[in-house]
């Protein structure tokens, strides 16, 4: 093995990417520059690379131009909404750990009458089906004939975690829309729409959850469709650059 020519004597080599580095006659590439995209998940897909029951998953509706990348969580067939796509898996699990504590907000729509019992009911953390769910935060937004709108967030992100929680205090989800995930923000971003989020953004963002990533210089969008975020008010990040 050699590092900018100069052959090792040891293994015990520090680089920091930028080297030269070659086994033999191969050259060693530097890993690629993580990278982050939003992704506006339509209902109706599910998020897998593939289905045995030939479903359309979302691999099959993003722009071919987009490089191998991996899911942070999941949304089930009907979920709407903010989906965070990764070309680091490193980065995918910092994000899904529990440890992180990252708020994942929802916008809800269930039939049945939110009262103030529901909304204490479920921050003071509930157990359904023998599974416990941390405090769950809601807020009433306003009723539609049987339906009732609320804004929902919660941190844990587990399976079907909203739908379960909400039918535990008699309300039933029938759409159900992701609008954040962590600093991450859905805003303008219309369905089936995907937008990487610039380099600098993600730094940013991901510093000031204590987690550092070797990002890449700002690109095109992937597709004709997709629009490149912008910084918005706040450390959040959303739409499109001024």
């Amino acid at each position: 093995m050699t590092v900018n020519g100069q052959k090792l004597s040891s293994p015990a080599f520090k680089v920091t990417g930028k080297e030269l580095i070659k086994v033999g006659r191969k050259t060693i590439q530097a890993p690629d520059a993580s990278r982050l995209w939003r992704y506006h998940k339509p209902s109706g897909l599910i998020t897998t690379t593939n289905d045995p029951a030939g479903r359309r998953t979302i691999f099959d509706e993003l722009p071919k131009s987009l490089p191998r990348t991996v899911t942070v969580g999941r949304l089930d067939l009907t979920t709407e909404g903010l989906l965070l796509l990764t070309n680091d898996g490193e980065l995918a699990r910092f994000l899904e750990l529990p440890k992180s504590a990252l708020e994942r907000t929802y916008r809800v729509r269930a039939k049945g009458t939110v009262t103030q019992l529901k909304i204490d009911e479920l921050a003071s953390g509930i157990t359904v089906e023998g599974v416990k769910y941390q405090p769950i935060r809601a807020v009433f937004d306003r009723e539609m004939g049987a339906n009732s709108w609320l804004t929902v967030t919660l941190t844990e992100g587990k399976n079907r975690e909203v739908r379960k929680a909400l039918e535990s205090v008699g309300l039933t989800v029938n759409r159900l829309i992701r609008i954040s995930y962590g600093p991450f923000l859905l805003a303008d971003l219309k369905p089936g729409q995907v937008d990487e989020v610039p380099p600098d953004l993600l730094e940013t963002a991901l510093a000031q959850l204590g987690h550092t990533v070797d990002s890449a210089p700002s690109k095109p969008a992937p597709a004709a469709k997709s629009r490149l975020g912008r910084r918005g008010p706040s450390a959040r990040v959303k739409g499109k650059r001024s």
